[in-house]
């Protein structure tokens, strides 16, 4: 499915179980794409939960682009799609999610969208060896009004959000940036949360 945006087309994969109980829009890191293997794990196991998830190509990926550009248009983009997709899921909870620079998008988002909940998957907290370009006010826009769940690897070079930073930040021992292991706990992590977010604690 292809939605229109300000800034091109968005390409979005959908799946919609019977009586969705909410709607979960994931999205990928600057250079990847919505097959990663963590996005996937957390959308089979939103989908067992009888939530809805569309996850989403970005515009700039679409165009073949490996980086995202300006945040102003990526984030009103952004916007626009999440708007289409809650026309097609109706009269059901936003939750919002992504890796790495999808991860930021989500967070910078989720409040204004009316989003009940965010899963960021490799928030990556600074760029590689410059902590002091923090992008923890990005994180802490979201945390500070909705629930947030954090999950990075222990050896991510883009460092790792203090856990009073969100509603759980779990660290998954051995891992860097691109999970190579430990996906059944990071759907172990989400289920709780999905559940909560969804009304089917």
């Amino acid at each position: 499915m292809r939605i229109e945006t300000s800034a091109g087309p968005a390409e979005i994969e959908l799946d919609r179980p019977r009586r969705a109980g909410a709607l979960l829009v994931l999205t990928h890191g600057s250079g990847g794409g919505v097959d990663a293997k963590d996005l996937l794990v957390v959308r089979d196991r939103a989908v067992e939960l009888g939530v809805a998830v569309a996850r989403v190509t970005q515009p700039y990926r679409v165009a073949g682009r490996r980086a995202p550009g300006s945040a102003v248009a990526q984030d009103a983009a952004w916007a626009e799609i999440v708007a289409a997709l809650r026309k097609k899921v109706r009269r059901v909870p936003l939750i919002q999610g992504g890796r790495s620079n999808g991860a930021r998008v989500a967070c910078r988002t989720a409040v204004p969208l009316g989003a009940k909940g965010v899963v960021a998957l490799s928030f990556p907290l600074h760029p590689p060896g410059k902590p002091e370009k923090s992008r923890r006010a990005e994180l802490s826009a979201a945390s500070a009004a909705i629930e947030v769940l954090v999950i990075n690897g222990a050896r991510d070079p883009f460092g790792v959000p203090d856990p009073a930073d969100a509603a759980e930040v779990k660290v998954i021992a051995g891992q860097a940036h691109s999970f190579r292991a430990g996906f059944d706990e990071i759907a172990e992590t989400v289920e709780p949360w999905l559940r909560r977010w969804s009304g089917r604690e």
